[in-house]
């Protein structure tokens, strides 16, 4: 073609706009990933928990950690003050949460007697009663006169107060407690400061404190640093696009890379393949991950953690008459108190019988220091194991138990899995009738009708779609692609009855592995179970799962796993940390210049970034 001959077709082209006859648009296509050199200092790794949130360089060697609560003044005088509970939760004061309570603790009592200690012998029966008579005559003895503790200093009156200040302000200030996540999602509720828009600004205002105060990087400077956030294994995906938003446009990171907390924790570890179990203090989310990747149907979030054993072990300790009597639950720095009796005295170890003698001290603001003398038996071994037998946590009608579900849609994103497969399935049922019709020469005639699609194709065509939305949801495999509707459904059902089960922690692990596609895969898991995050931080908790598994997991399978074994501290690090660590790590790999997301893509794109650039199926 010629170049008088282009001008003449752009000419016309022009002309056609100007009469109003408009191109089809296509959409715009996404930019293959930059390669450049990234330096690791200028990257930060954002590990948010529900209780604590851990951040640092990808070139520290460990991460600052902050409770993740923040304060906030009130606006007008007189405002109701409102505060998010920390060991309080829906469920627990149902009518039948005691008899539930009871029976799960029977459960465990069963257990513990059941089992010999290692030398053989039985252990000691030890009753509640015993402890109770001695701690109801215990009185405290006053060590100091003064704790020297204070509460904040709020004269300044700050707008808010972010970490260990919001703890400690005094309930008798102008001030809210908001933790912005809870059970690993945005603390999204109907009281004061519970919606997204209230939560994200709570989020934004401890993230940048944490930058800006701890990590010693001015936030204007943002545009030179780059973000690793991770996220749970099962994520709500309108929150995660949120909080992308907030850390790329409000905050002003140059670029983001989202991965899930899973596949982080095998990175910190040095391990290719596990069998992960991240112990939080609000969720326990078990699944498999196999060279990197997170097998997507293996994913379970248990909606109980520490906070609920911290709970549970209150419990206990008042029935054996703890002498703490003011103790309350609805107390935040009594909630801390309780936290550190939990980790000081519970344990997982079978040969630890019998009534032991303990001691603790208080140290509150504007109070004396006292010592408090404390007698337990078998409460310090029964509130742990609860995470094996939840119905001792007494909660009722909530869901305990969540699988990955298949995504929604977002309006921002028209070009997603919904869309892939609908137009496969077209695909697929075009090339079908044109090899039918190759098959089948129509009799004359019939040519003009051969494209339409009569009421059967119809029906074959949904049930297509159908199986394409349940394979992407991990329900199905392809073997079974040629099930029927009302099979589809009644596995619907069996998931939503599935969630309504408040599963143990073991019992959570073998249903996780017992998903992986294949036998290798699955003796891979068994043979490597990493547990990770601070809510199994118990003396003997190793020994307990691991004797848990074995005697729970397939004849099929022992005879196959040469070794089950459960890793709670690799490389002698701090479970806590791993995850955050392996975020580090996955900031210096080469394969992850494939994964970040830029500010001006974000910009122009939103949310189809993440579907893809994310490591993982968005």
């Amino acid at each position: 073609m010629t170049q008088t001959d282009r001008d003449a077709e752009n000419g016309r082209d022009r002309e056609k706009e100007q009469r109003g006859v408009k191109r089809p648009i296509a959409p715009a296509a996404v930019p293959e990933p930059v390669q450049e050199q990234i330096q690791a200092n200028f990257v930060v790794v954002i590990h948010p928990g529900s209780k604590t949130l851990r951040m640092g360089r990808a070139t520290d060697t460990l991460p600052i950690s902050v409770p993740h609560v923040i304060a906030r003044r009130h606006k007008q005088p007189g405002q109701p003050r409102h505060e998010d509970p920390c060991l309080l939760r829906d469920g627990l004061n149902c009518a039948d949460s005691n008899e539930q309570r009871q029976n799960g603790l029977k459960m465990i009592d069963q257990v513990i007697w059941s089992r010999k200690m290692s030398n053989g012998v039985r252990r000691t029966p030890v009753s509640a009663e015993q402890a109770r008579l001695y701690n109801r005559q215990i009185r405290p003895a006053v060590l100091e006169p003064n704790s020297k503790v204070s509460w904040t200093n709020t004269t300044h009156q700050p707008q808010y107060l972010v970490g260990e200040e919001a703890l400690y302000v005094n309930p008798t200030d102008c001030y809210s407690i908001h933790w912005p996540i809870c059970r690993g999602h945005l603390n999204v509720h109907s009281g004061p400061g519970g919606s997204l828009t209230a939560t994200l600004v709570d989020l934004e205002t401890i993230w940048s404190h944490a930058i800006q105060k701890l990590l010693e990087i001015p936030l204007k400077d943002l545009k030179y640093y780059r973000c690793i956030l991770l996220i749970p294994d099962i994520y709500n995906r309108q929150h995660v696009k949120e909080v992308v938003n907030m850390l790329l446009v409000k905050m002003g990171f140059s670029a983001v890379v989202v991965h899930q907390e899973s596949v982080c924790a095998t990175f910190g570890s040095g391990m290719s393949s596990a069998c992960v179990v991240d112990v939080g203090d609000q969720k326990t989310s078990v699944c498999c991950v196999e060279d990197g990747v997170s097998h997507r149907s293996s994913r379970l979030s248990l909606a109980y953690g520490g906070s609920d054993v911290t709970r549970c072990f209150f419990w206990l300790m008042q029935r054996a008459g703890f002498p703490y009597r003011e103790c309350q639950l609805s107390n935040k720095l009594d909630c801390v108190l309780l936290q550190q009796l939990k980790e000081s005295f519970c344990h997982l170890d079978q040969d630890i019988s019998g009534l032991q003698d303990h001691e603790f001290r208080t140290r509150f603001p504007d109070s004396p220091v006292l010592l408090y003398q404390l007698r337990l038996g078998d409460e310090k071994l029964q509130a742990p194991m609860a995470l094996f037998y939840p119905a001792a946590f007494g909660i009722v009608g909530q869901k305990m138990t969540s699988l990955l579900h298949r995504s929604q849609g977002d309006a921002e994103d028209p070009h997603d899995e919904h869309f892939l497969l609908t137009t496969q399935s077209k695909q697929d049922q075009s090339s079908k009738a044109t090899a039918d019709r190759k098959s089948f020469p129509k009799p004359a005639g019939f040519e003009g009708e051969s494209s339409m699609c009569d009421p059967s194709e119809k029906g074959s065509l949904a049930q297509d779609i159908e199986l394409g939305h349940a394979q992407a949801e991990g329900l199905v495999t392809g073997a079974d692609a040629e099930e029927t509707s009302s099979a589809l459904l009644s596995r619907k059902t069996a998931m939503t009855q599935f969630e309504g089960k408040a599963l143990g922690m073991d019992k959570a692990i073998l249903h996780s592995i017992d998903c992986c596609s294949s036998d290798e895969t699955k003796r891979k898991m068994y043979s490597c179970i990493l547990v990770v995050g601070g809510g199994l931080l118990f003396h003997g908790a190793q020994e307990f799962l691991q004797h848990r598994i074995l005697n729970k997991m397939p004849p099929s399978f022992r005879c196959l796993v040469e070794n089950v074994d459960v890793i709670t501290r690799p490389k002698d690090m701090d479970p806590r940390v791993i995850a955050w660590k392996g975020g580090a790590v996955l900031a210096c790999l080469d394969t992850t210049q494939e994964l970040w997301i830029h500010q001006r893509e974000w910009q122009r794109f939103g949310v189809r970034m993440l579907r893809e650039r994310a490591a993982f199926v968005w």
